[in-house]
């Protein structure tokens, strides 16, 4: 299916092809058709796959009403930038329909120009939850005359306390409203919302398989820690990408190595969550027009960062949360293309790696670490091929043919001078340094012990049952490790299906085949009677009382 064969206005079907969009994704295909005809959907589909273009191509085909000033389309979205990504699309999609004006309505902006904006008229309003509350309240928004109704990424907003924020705004829409749900889950809270809110939605579901880990070669490289910016240097040489993200743990790790690869020569810029949102803003305005070609970020920017065409994602450290994993190495392989994910592992991230794997379900390829040989013959081939590429006839270079006689008329050799040349080039392009290591670039490979890998598995395993053990009391859950479950997606469950507050929660102990979890005696029947039936990680478990 093309995007011509639906029936979309000329002024729309113009936008779409400035936009370089050819044929809807598998996204797009499953639900525009139905939205245009009206229906409500309830639609699955992770970050990176169009979803955007999916809601935002009906609404703006459908939005006739030229006068009025009041909302037409309400866009709830988790983030502000996720709100800015969506309005900038949305503003490209109705290019060619002057009347139609998208708003972002979000916490951290000037609120005087918010109000001057909807006072001025919006027909699509994208905004946070809580700004979207902050403008109801002072009677600068209203939603009685809405026609469309969007919740994206529906289950991050739940995870972000806002559902009664969510409530309230939904039963401040006209009743009449085409409501439309995009999560990347199906959990209870969006089957609840979608009983109570929709009218016989259609349900679509992207399989996850088919969003990541099949379009992103996944590498992994055994090193010390002192060798990690070198090998990034080197492996960035070597594939010569055009845009890179690199994560770090931490806003220290993201400074600090934002200034080694800019005096290697990279133009490289850093993304974190103490930055102001016009500093973020700057940042990524650089990285989509290719003013720089690196990019910095801790996993602030991990969510909701929708930029197409990154060729490599390197997990510089290892996140901190096995899902933050699929966020990273979701940056790449977007729209259909492939990617490049690079993991740097030491010793002492053995057990995440290890955890990482079984979380999303893949196996890694490993890779030996690239040397100076490696990066230089790779370098002599990009050469080879962009010199090949440039060879054009003698007589539209008259120039340089001029030039060219000159030197041989010197004495000098084709030989010498095309030599010369390739050498001039090759350096010119290759002005990052490069920093010899030791057992990789002399003939000694390099290779993390064995044997202290195993050794270090069995002694943090020890190790950990002797200071996890819980002594107060606690539940027990049958899953674990090797189902994926870490203390993150506990905490979740908890705080999904029971009541007991977040600070109840104690120490949680996860084991390979199963879980403690400890909290306070009065609670635990309660919890075991709100767990019962549930799933962790999509899997039925059993939960019940511990006295060991």
């Amino acid at each position: 299916m093309r995007f011509n064969e639906l029936n979309l206005s000329k002024d729309l079907l113009r936008a779409i092809e400035d936009m370089g969009f050819e044929k809807p994704s598998e996204v797009q295909e499953a639900t525009i058709p139905h939205i245009l005809k009206g229906s409500d959907i309830l639609a699955q589909a992770q970050t990176g796959t169009g979803k955007t273009a999916s809601f935002g191509i009906p609404m703006v085909e459908k939005i006739q009403d030229k006068q009025s000033k009041a909302p037409q389309g309400l866009v709830l979205v988790p983030t502000r930038e996720l709100a800015r990504q969506v309005t900038e699309e949305l503003k490209k999609l109705a290019k060619y329909k002057k009347f139609i004006r998208v708003v972002a309505i979000y916490g951290g902006a000037d609120m005087g120009k918010q109000l001057s904006q909807l006072k001025s008229g919006a027909s699509i309003v994208v905004g946070t939850p809580g700004r979207i509350m902050d403008h109801m309240k002072r009677r600068s928004l209203q939603l009685d005359r809405l026609d469309f109704l969007v919740l994206d990424e529906a289950d991050e907003m739940f995870d972000m306390g806002f559902r009664d924020d969510m409530k309230t705004i939904i039963e401040k829409t006209n009743p009449n409203r085409q409501t439309l749900f995009f999560s990347a889950t199906f959990d209870n809270n969006i089957k609840g919302f979608s009983k109570f809110y929709q009218d016989k939605p259609q349900k679509v579901i992207i399989e996850k398989k088919e969003l990541t880990a099949e379009k992103i070669h996944q590498y992994y490289l055994e090193l010390n820690r002192n060798m990690k910016t070198e090998i990034l240097n080197r492996l960035l040489l070597m594939h010569r990408a055009s845009k890179s993200i690199i994560f770090c743990n931490t806003k220290r790790m993201v400074d600090s190595l934002e200034v080694e690869m800019a005096q290697k020569g990279y133009q490289v810029a850093s993304l974190h969550g103490d930055m102001r949102q016009s500093s973020r803003d700057q940042v990524m305005k650089k990285f989509r027009d290719g003013s720089i070609d690196l990019l910095i970020a801790t996993d602030v920017a991990a969510r909701g960062l929708d930029i197409s065409d990154i060729d490599l994602v390197f997990n510089y450290d290892l996140p901190q949360q096995s899902e933050y994993y699929v966020h990273r190495i979701g940056r790449t392989a977007r729209a259909g293309k492939k990617g490049i994910s690079f993991t740097f592992v030491t010793n002492k991230d053995y057990d995440k790696f290890r955890e990482i794997e079984d979380y999303a379900n893949i196996k890694m390829d490993r890779m030996g670490l690239p040397t100076k040989k490696d990066v230089e013959k790779e370098s002599m081939e990009s050469l080879y091929e962009r010199v090949n590429k440039s060879i054009v006839p003698s007589e539209d270079q008259e120039e340089y043919t001029k030039l060219l006689n000159r030197l041989l008329g010197q004495g000098h050799s084709l030989y010498d001078i095309g030599a010369s040349l390739l050498k001039m080039v090759n350096q010119e392009a290759n002005n990052e340094t490069m920093t010899e290591l030791d057992r990789v670039d002399f003939g000694r490979k390099f290779e993390l012990s064995r044997s202290k890998k195993s050794a270090g598995f069995g002694k943090k395993d020890k190790k950990d049952r002797a200071n996890k053990k819980i002594q107060g009391p606690k539940i027990f859950i049958n899953k674990g490790k090797r189902d994926g479950v870490d203390s993150r997606e506990v905490i979740r469950l908890i705080r999904r299906y029971t009541d007991l507050a977040t600070k109840d929660i104690g120490r949680i102990n996860i084991m390979p085949n199963f879980t403690f979890v400890e909290m306070p005696k009065a609670s635990i029947k309660k919890v075991l009677k709100d767990l019962e039936g549930k799933k962790i990680k999509g899997k039925p478990f059993k939960a019940e009382y511990s006295e060991k």
